[in-house]
């Protein structure tokens, strides 16, 4: 699955954030940011599937979850941007790259 991050700076420091799943790594530069994002993204899904929450977590973010064989599917950016604060405050006040990123999403 292709997932939409976004790399800003604040504070000094590089920050890749993901609006789909609301979390975000940051570091010194993007290497860094990067390296932290994988961690963080690792993080949720063995926290999230160990404690079976993991597909009520993604539809309390407003991912659509079909049953069989077909895909999930995130949040439409534009519904992001109404809904979630934080990536609405990233969007207006910062200058940003975004990129998508390839993802393996855990169906168990």
């Amino acid at each position: 699955m292709s997932l939409p991050l976004i790399e800003f700076e604040e504070d000094g420091s590089q920050i890749i954030y993901c609006p789909a799943l609301d979390l975000s790594g940051y570091g010194k530069n993007e290497n860094e940011a990067k390296q932290s994002f994988e961690i963080v993204l690792e993080e949720f899904f063995r926290y999230t599937l160990n404690k079976n929450t993991f597909f009520e977590e993604l539809t309390r973010m407003g991912w659509k979850i079909k049953k069989g064989n077909k895909p999930m599917s995130p949040p439409q950016m534009s519904d992001l941007l109404e809904k979630n604060e934080n990536f609405s405050r990233i969007f207006n006040e910062h200058n940003f790259r975004k990129f998508d990123k390839e993802i393996l999403i855990p169906v168990s």
